[in-house]
């Protein structure tokens, strides 16, 4: 069974050097944050880094006393679901159906039988597309 659901996430630009990543982890760690998911990848001289929180008040208030320059809270679609072939294929194509375009995703399977992915639409989409999902 899938479950798909909105989820917070805030994005930051950071320097794309060798143990920036350890550095921005290691304080929320340190601070007691979890995340659901996070992602990172380059971006032109610099690196773009999203944290998906599972507590978006503590995470803000982590972020602040990091001082990490955070943008505004911004909604992704976080999905997991039992591992079977074709289970991002039934997601694209239901969001294809629809007429939404979808902007990104990271998908991996955790090798116990299940799977999770991270996903984000355009702004203008994101009631559409949780509606064409059934996500919560």
């Amino acid at each position: 069974m899938d479950t798909i659901r909105r989820a917070d996430y805030f994005s930051m630009q950071t320097a794309n050097k060798v143990g920036e990543g350890a550095r921005l982890l290691g304080g929320l760690r340190e601070a007691g944050v979890n995340l659901l998911a996070f992602t990172g990848f380059p971006s032109g001289r610099r690196a773009q880094v999203d944290f998906i929180p599972a507590d978006t008040a503590q995470f803000r208030a982590a972020a602040r006393k990091l001082k990490l320059k955070v943008g505004a809270r911004k909604t992704v679609f976080l999905v997991q679901g039992d591992d079977r072939v074709g289970a991002i294929a039934e997601i694209c194509e239901k969001l294809a159906g629809a007429g939404i375009n979808m902007t990104a995703m990271d998908a991996v399977s955790t090798g116990d039988g299940r799977y999770g992915a991270i996903f984000w639409v355009n702004a203008r989409d994101i009631n559409k597309a949780a509606k064409v999902l059934g996500a919560s």
